[in-house]
């Protein structure tokens, strides 16, 4: 009975003690993708602001050319993005967002949705080109 005591002890301090101080590690590439996303999420920020320094901040220069070469006025816009794949090769992120917005111009709406591919680069990264739908062209003319 004894022994049996003992031996539930010993297996309630190795089980206890399991999982408790884990250090877990997250991956170069799970860090990327994040900044990725977060990334993303500003330059759509921006964008509803009509904050292009910001945009421009986060964007190289062919980033930021597409970027502001697609803007269209508008007045109001509720632009929403659902990043769906992230592929990482060397120091190159291609970031798919599926977007849906809502654009409002002189009294008329505009309701697109579509799929963008982001190309991030850099340390930090910044949008370096905006491959497909690119949201930032709406409302059309």
């Amino acid at each position: 009975m004894k022994r049996l005591l003992v031996y539930a002890i010993i297996v309630f301090v190795f089980v206890a003690s399991c999982g408790k101080g884990e250090v877990k590690k997250v991956s170069e590439d799970s860090k990327m993708a994040t900044e990725a996303f977060s990334l993303a999420e500003k330059i759509r920020e921006a964008y509803a602001k009509k904050d292009l320094s910001t945009i421009e901040k986060n964007s190289t220069r062919e980033g930021f050319r597409t970027i502001s070469s697609a803007f269209k006025p508008f007045d109001s816009v509720d632009l929403t993005f659902s990043p769906v794949w992230v592929e990482i090769e060397d120091n190159v992120v291609h970031l798919n967002i599926s977007w849906k917005g809502t654009w409002q111009k002189g009294g008329k709406t505009t309701e697109e949705r579509g799929m963008a591919v982001f190309v991030l680069k850099g340390k930090p990264l910044k949008v370096d080109n905006i491959l497909r739908a690119n949201p930032f062209g709406y409302p059309a003319d």
